[in-house]
């Protein structure tokens, strides 16, 4: 979770909201991403998208089986859908997201029983982090802080 977090402070830098995202695979990080959307004007920017394709690429292969995918805030739906699309079979995450989060706040399309695939969700590691860098990006952000 550390190294997603190093992620999210490159996002932060970029002043984009501050989510990092890492793929491990035999115990190397082979997928890593960060927030790009407003730097790339693409909304599918996520860090869990990048992280993905990075992943992919480097094994050569579609399907992340036997990989762990680390983000340091809980996947919105388009990320959980790739998420399952992918096979990835463990998904370790930071803090919830209120507004958008779809591994067991809004709702669980990572563990949703009619897909073929389910994933094993692990949350609130270093939740406190997490939520600190967001929180401390949009009070500044607002000026607030």
């Amino acid at each position: 979770m550390r190294a997603a977090m190093e992620e999210a402070q490159k996002a932060e830098a970029k002043l984009e909201v501050p989510i990092g995202c890492v793929i491990v695979w035999q115990d190397q990080i082979i997928g890593r991403g960060h927030n790009l959307r407003e730097t790339t004007c693409d909304p599918l920017a996520h860090a869990e998208l990048i992280a993905i394709k990075q992943a992919s690429e480097h094994l050569e292969a579609w399907r992340l089986l036997d990989c762990r995918l680390y983000v340091t805030l809980e996947p919105c739906p388009m990320c959980a859908g790739a998420i399952v699309q992918s096979r990835i079979p463990q998904v370790i995450y930071g803090t919830t997201d209120p507004k958008a989060g779809c591994a067991g706040t809004l709702m669980n399309l990572l563990q949703e029983e009619r897909f073929n695939h389910r994933v094993d969700v692990v949350s609130g590691v270093l939740q406190e982090e997490c939520s600190a860098m967001l929180t401390q990006f949009f009070r500044k952000l607002r000026g607030k802080g």
